[in-house]
């Protein structure tokens, strides 16, 4: 364990590089698939709608997210830079190789997305309009707070799965995901799918809430422009 506060953030600048603009891609999906839902219409997306345009974005972003994670996870076993890592990998199985475990990627980010952009915020409503109408602080930290321990329970099996995969590049142990978490199971036990869940969960809670208001505030914001230029 780390044994100073500057330990505790190591590879934080590099965690952030790749997790800020592939969360960026999502929202930006999010709304893309939402605009094609409404078809025009001047109305707000139904509850179910937000889940699914949020899952959709979330699978749409793995063909990013899926090669980063490869890439990461194959520079710590190499010791080489992202591009040097990225050429051997093309060079040793072959360019489609960076989307291996591309499936359980997509899953994993579809169930996130959902988490964040649907489940999170749908959350917050009902318990602003019910049980926690006096207190909307509490109320935004409760609504993360479910979604992201849901979506941490749900998709750690699959992010295993992914990692498993995407470790083995030549797939002599592990070569999809339908084929990684029977044998994980297997042989390691139902609860080897969730080493490292909880605080990876926790993670969640304050992830989900950071991007949850921080959207809301953009879109009050965009929508109070809007009506000052009407």
């Amino acid at each position: 364990m780390p044994t100073t506060l500057s330990g505790w953030y190591r590879g934080v600048f590099v965690q952030a590089g790749t997790v800020a603009p592939i969360t960026a891609l999502q929202v930006m999906l999010n709304g893309l698939l939402g605009n094609l839902m409404l078809k025009g219409e001047k109305r707000e997306l139904t509850d179910l709608e937000k889940m699914t345009t949020s899952a959709g974005a979330g699978a749409m972003s793995a063909c990013v997210y899926g090669p980063v994670d490869l890439t990461t996870i194959q520079q710590q076993k190499l010791g080489l830079n992202p591009l040097q890592t990225l050429r051997h990998v093309m060079h040793e199985h072959g360019s489609t190789s960076i989307f291996r475990g591309f499936s359980a990627c997509a899953v994993r980010e579809a169930i996130y997305t959902a988490g964040y952009l649907g489940l999170g915020p749908v959350a917050t409503v009902a318990l602003v309009e019910g049980p926690m109408k006096e207190n909307p602080f509490a109320a935004a930290v409760t609504g993360a707070c479910f979604a992201g321990v849901a979506a941490g329970l749900l998709t750690h099996p699959f992010d295993t799965a992914k990692t498993c995969i995407q470790a083995d590049m030549k797939g002599e142990e592990f070569r999809t995901a339908r084929q990684t978490i029977p044998k994980l199971i297997r042989e390691r036990g139902f609860t080897s799918l969730f080493r490292g869940g909880a605080a990876r969960a926790l993670r969640n809670c304050g992830a989900f809430y950071i991007v949850i208001s921080l959207r809301e505030y953009f879109i009050d914001y965009k929508t109070s422009q809007e009506q000052g230029d009407e």
